[in-house]
């Protein structure tokens, strides 16, 4: 997702200076922005700086250096499955490294704080679709990471007029995402001929966005958004996994021998549904792409991009 951001940055506003703050872990990948650092045309006004966001004498180090008016932090621990085994590490750089960069925004006056958040930390919901005024029910060790550090952001604007604004989006996909993630790993297991592992009886319902999507409406927010606030980010694109599964394979030319049920996973939520009418009615957001064309796009990408994805299997 940061690393769309940036080239979606890039093109629209030739201005900005970009710096990325990255741990590199395990998902971290500098191949994400190698072409960005090699174009005479970016990469002056990219600076990338390896680093842990909850690692205060560097943070201050870098708000010092560069003086950014705006942080918008993407950064965190976000595979549900890891959080169940690690869930320190989700706590940590989900809520320590948040605590890090506001107390950073605050000592050093940032114009504008934005918080890219899930629409997980609402936990589950069976009818309806979930406001930015619902309750926060986390049924995950990510997902509760994930609201602690909302919750910090709105204590943050409420005590010291920090101007945050804290988005929930629903489920991201398209290039450059880690195939840990159900899409690019269906996508690249069934390239090398694998099956692909559905859990339990495949029904639970997720909201999908293509990245290119979501980069536009971070960037409304980022410039017609109201410090404060929360947006969440949706498109109505609900589709329960086993759908999902099907229209990969079918894009594929792959039958569905190729599904491979699997024991489902602790706390796993049944379905996600946002209400984005907010960021629709106020920061005239909507959708470009229809997500079949965003589907089909991002299987071209990772058939393209064996180069990318190949190493991280």
């Amino acid at each position: 997702m940061g690393s769309n951001f940036i080239r979606y940055i890039f093109r629209k506003y030739p201005a900005y200076h970009v710096i990325n703050l990255d741990k590199l872990t395990y998902c971290g990948n500098l191949d994400n922005l190698r072409d960005i650092e090699k174009n005479p045309l970016y990469r002056s006004r990219y600076t990338f700086i390896k680093g842990d966001i909850a690692d205060e004498k560097l943070v201050e180090k870098v708000f010092n250096r560069y003086k950014p008016g705006v942080v918008i932090s993407y950064a965190a621990e976000t595979h549900v499955d890891r959080s169940i085994t690690s869930p320190r590490d989700f706590v940590i750089t989900d809520v320590l490294g948040a605590c890090t960069l506001l107390e950073a925004s605050k000592k050093h006056k940032i114009k504008r704080f934005i918080q890219i958040s899930t629409d997980e930390v609402f936990g589950s919901i069976e009818k309806g679709s979930f406001t930015e005024k619902s309750a926060f029910e986390p049924n995950s060790p990510y997902s509760a990471s994930k609201a602690g550090a909302d919750h910090l952001c709105r204590a943050y604007f409420i005590t010291y007029g920090l101007p945050v604004i804290v988005t929930h989006s629903c489920n991201v996909f398209g290039p450059y995402q880690y195939p840990e993630k159900i899409i690019p790993l269906f996508i690249t297991n069934l390239m090398r001929g694998l099956k692909v592992p559905l859990y339990g009886d495949g029904k639970n319902v997720r909201e999908w966005i293509y990245v290119e999507d979501h980069c536009r409406a971070i960037d409304a927010v980022l410039n017609k958004g109201k410090p404060g606030e929360v947006y969440n980010i949706g498109t109505g694109n609900e589709i329960q996994n086993i759908e999902l599964t099907r229209m990969i394979l079918k894009k594929m030319g792959a039958t569905t021998d190729k599904i491979q049920y699997v024991k489902d996973r602790p706390g796993h939520d049944r379905r996600y549904s946002l209400d984005w009418s907010k960021i629709r009615r106020e920061l005239k957001f909507k959708p470009k792409f229809s997500f079949e064309e965003a589907l089909s796009q991002t299987i071209d990408w990772y058939k393209n991009n064996k180069w990318w994805w190949e190493k991280l299997i």
